[in-house]
Order: structure tokens, then C-alpha cells, then sequence
């Protein structure tokens, strides 16, 4: 059973990492019930106090998701439909067989999001879809970081316990 958990929590985990830059999967959370998966086994102590603190910033981390980009266009002039511009633009840019879809695709996203709330004004779409973009990648460098992180914990934790565990 433990090596059934084992390889369900390495494979939320890769999910977890993937979910970084993926809108549709929230990264962290992902990979805290990987860690938590890793725990359940028998050969790995359990401690509350390392589930706490990663389920406490999976969630924060998942929260500011959603702030972070939104904090970003308004800063920078932007409307909701350059929000949700920028997140149409994420899912076709990854869909896209372009090179760097996913970094093209939001902005343009954003940027066409801008023009369809106010078609007059392209320099302030611009500007909006510039501080979409930032949020959006500040957001998921985070998200990228802390899947990472978690992921580290859970490689950490099998090499620590490896021969009880294989």
C-alpha cells in the first residue's frame, strides 16, 4: 500500500508542478495532498506541524492567484476583461503549437480583452495587458516556486526514508 501512496503523491506532484502554469489546475494544493499522501504511508512519521505550515501557504499561495494578476492590470489601468483576457489567452497560448504560447498568449489575451472593453484607446489596452501580464507572471513564478519547494520536501522525505519505504 505504501508504495501505491508513494506513486500517487510523486504523480500529484508532477500535476502540482504542471498546475503552476496551468490555469485550470490550482499547482500548490496539488502538490500539498501529494505531500500529505506521503505522510499516510506507514514508513514516514507523520508531522502536523510541516502538513500545517504547507497547507497554510498552498492555500495563501491559491488566494493570491487570483489577487496578484488582478492587482497587476488594475495597477496598470486595466478592466476585468483584460483579466479575463489574460487567462483565455493562457489556456490557447499552451493549446497553440507556437513557440512560447503560454507567455504570448496571455498577453495577447489581455491585450484583446483591453480593446473589446474600449476599442479607442490602444495605448491604454497596452499598458493594461502589460500589467496583466506582469501579474500573471509574478503569480506563476510564485506558484512555480512553492510547487517546487513542496516537491523538494517530498523527494527529501523518500530519500530520508527510502529502505523503509522500498
Amino acid at each position: 500500500m505504501d508504495i501505491t501512496l508513494l506513486l500517487i503523491a510523486f504523480i500529484l506532484m508532477i500535476i502540482g508542478i504542471l498546475g503552476s502554469f496551468l490555469p485550470v489546475l490550482p499547482g500548490p494544493p496539488i502538490s500539498w495532498v501529494g505531500l500529505l499522501l506521503l505522510y499516510l504511508t506507514k514508513a514516514v512519521p507523520m508531522s502536523y506541524t510541516v502538513l500545517g505550515v504547507t497547507l497554510f501557504v498552498a492555500l495563501l499561495v491559491g488566494i493570491l492567484d487570483y489577487i496578484i494578476p488582478a492587482k497587476g492590470t488594475k495597477r496598470f489601468g486595466g478592466s476585468k476583461y483584460g483579466i479575463w483576457g489574460t487567462n483565455i489567452g493562457l489556456v490557447v497560448g499552451i493549446l497553440a503549437p507556437i513557440p512560447f504560447g503560454f507567455i504570448i498568449g496571455p498577453f495577447v489575451g489581455a491585450f484583446v480583452g483591453e480593446m473589446i472593453n474600449d476599442s479607442k484607446d490602444s495605448k491604454k489596452a497596452f499598458k493594461a495587458a502589460t500589467g496583466s501580464f506582469i501579474g500573471f507572471l509574478a503569480s506563476t513564478f510564485m506558484k512555480f516556486v512553492v510547487s517546487v519547494v513542496f516537491f523538494g520536501l517530498f523527494l527529501l522525505k523518500v530519500w530520508e526514508y527510502r529502505n523503509e519505504l522500498f
